[in-house]
């Protein structure tokens, strides 16, 4: 098993029985970016994930994605706000701040300007969001950089990337070069299509997935499908494996490492012919 200084093998011993679900990437914040339009839209989507047995929620809206600009301070602020809502009228779910970061030119300006949010304000881990549809020819140098500076880029949804689709070997890439993948758990589920649910499963066999995340936006057509996605990943790979993930999600809460397997490239040809059916 490979070793890296912000990894750590996958061991049963360090699963322990979760009380809740951690949703550790969603859009539950009201009027910063295309999550709910108001507090009373968001307050559905707190009742939704209460419903869906989850616990502790990250809000992570866009930042620097070419439509939105959320900073740190702004997150930060609204993420108190919403947690005295809650806590005020006892409702069970708590909030934790994040950002999903658009990979950009000026990443590093922005975090030295402390513009960016990392998970939990913990300065460990960052969502890192690429375009839908092509890879940035600086993505492994950023991932690079990040390390050498002690946070650790969470890749999410690569799964929806189309030329990921085509390029798995990119995706095995920055996972040997320290990234760890979240996949949407809609992807799982089949929501976004068949071809990105087989490529998903590919991830996911290949150990090149390492946290299921929601990805929710709404209450409708971008809702909370956590535990389903946990249900089929039990399903096809066992429940040890929605153990590890859940894990991984408490580590990430907890700002401690995530656990890891030795990822396996995925042959391309064989990938390409699945999702092209």
């Amino acid at each position: 098993m490979a070793h890296h200084p912000n990894k750590r093998p996958l061991k049963s011993s360090a699963i322990r029985e979760m009380n809740g679900l951690i949703d550790t990437h969603n859009h539950i914040l009201p009027s910063i970016d295309d999550g709910p339009k108001n507090l009373s839209q968001s307050l559905e989507m707190v009742q939704d994930a209460i419903n869906s047995g989850i616990t502790h929620v990250f809000a992570t809206p866009h930042h620097r994605n070419g439509q939105y600009v959320n900073s740190k301070k702004h997150i930060l602020l609204l993420v108190q706000e919403l947690n005295s809502y809650l806590n005020r009228e006892n409702i069970p779910l708590y909030i934790h701040a994040g950002q999903e970061v658009r990979i950009h030119l000026d990443i590093f300006s922005s975090i030295e300007e402390d513009e960016i949010l990392t998970m939990n304000d913990g300065g460990k881990y960052l969502l890192l969001e690429l375009p839908p549809i092509d890879l940035p020819r600086n993505t492994q140098a950023v991932v690079y950089e990040l390390l050498l500076r002690g946070i650790v880029p969470i890749i999410v949804h690569p799964e929806r990337n189309t030329f990921l689709q085509h390029n798995p070997e990119k995706i095995f890439d920055l996972v040997q070069e320290g990234a760890l993948i979240q996949l949407t758990a809609g992807s799982i589920t089949g929501a976004f299509g068949k071809k990105i649910r087989i490529f998903s499963e590919k991830l996911l066999q290949h150990q090149l997935a390492h946290l299921v995340a929601s990805d929710a936006h709404n209450c409708t057509k971008r809702g909370f499908l956590l535990r389903e996605a946990y249900e089929m990943i039990t399903e096809s790979f066992g429940f040890e494996r929605t153990l590890s993930l859940q894990a991984n999600a408490e580590a990430l809460l907890s700002g401690k490492p995530i656990l890891t397997a030795p990822p396996v490239p995925i042959k391309r040809g064989i990938l390409s012919f699945m999702i092209s059916r």
